[in-house]
């Protein structure tokens, strides 16, 4: 009798400990502050996005963090940003954001998505979770999504890349696109475009540009490029020089874009000859 009635107390505290240990629920956000998501031209290749925080309220909000939620993509961890927002129309609060969960054969629909962010408001000492809705379908995400699988989709049956070998010809740079065989299914290369920088062409010029045969391990077609702009302000701006949309199918099926983009070596030659044709210091 007396060991029970020694254990009571114990088990009492245990449960009240266990009970302190609940996480509090998810807040609302707070009155007049909102969020929707967006994508500047330099944060497509940091596989960045901006959060736009909007606060219609005279109350400062501190934001610690933030995150995004979602099934279509794979969730990071929080990104800290602490910073305190007042009444504002949109103050931007960049962001990673995860591989897109792509599905084998088919491109997946956007799914519904939230931020998730832990905020103080006004006078508030401790910061607490809030969950923001993003309203459904966002078109942001349902770009991305579709970008990013469509590309998967290719991959399955062949990486697609630019070949190590340039060299200058006349005013232009040529070059390899270079496919090599990673699953099934014969691939066809229809065309390459060219950026904000760079005009880019078949050597040869036709539909299609190359095809990988389904037996076939690889195949390689000669491309060339040419500057697209001479401005001093367009090398100051090179943001999204390097990303060459090449528009591809897999056994005859639906063309989908595949993002290509040279090693930071080729980018530099390329710079360097760009620079070289347009008559701008090289240095």
């Amino acid at each position: 009798m007396k060991r029970i009635t020694a254990l009571l107390p114990l088990m009492a505290l245990l449960a009240g400990c266990g009970g302190d240990s609940v996480p509090p629920p998810d807040a609302a956000p707070p009155p007049g502050v909102s969020v929707s998501l967006a994508q500047w031209r330099s944060d497509e290749p940091a596989h960045r996005m901006q959060v736009a925080v909007r606060n219609a309220s005279e109350t400062p909000v501190h934001f610690t963090d933030v995150q995004l939620v979602t099934p279509s993509f794979t969730t990071l961890a929080p990104q800290n940003v602490e910073i305190t927002v007042k009444k504002t129309e949109r103050t931007d609060l960049p962001i990673p954001f995860g591989k897109a969960n792509c599905t084998p054969g088919r491109l997946p629909g956007v799914q519904p998505a939230t931020v998730v962010a832990h905020v103080r408001v006004g006078a508030e000492q401790e910061p607490r979770k809030v969950v923001f809705e993003i309203p459904h379908p966002d078109p942001l995400l349902t770009r991305l999504l579709r970008d990013e699988c469509s590309e998967h989709l290719i991959k399955l049956a062949a990486d697609i890349a630019f070949g190590p070998e340039w060299k200058r010809v006349g005013d232009a740079m040529h070059g390899t696109l270079v496919l090599t065989r990673r699953g099934e299914g014969a691939v066809t290369v229809h065309r390459i475009d060219g950026t904000t920088h760079y005009i880019a062409a078949p050597v040869t010029e036709g539909d299609p540009i190359a095809e990988l045969d389904a037996a076939a391990p690889s195949i390689a077609a000669e491309i060339r490029l040419t500057p697209g702009r001479c401005d001093p302000h367009a090398f100051a701006e090179a943001k999204k020089a390097f990303l060459f949309p090449v528009r591809a199918s897999v056994d005859g099926g639906e063309q989908r874009v595949v993002i290509v983009s040279p090693p930071k070596d080729v980018q530099d030659r390329l710079i360097h000859y760009a620079l070289d044709v347009c008559g701008l210091p090289t240095s």
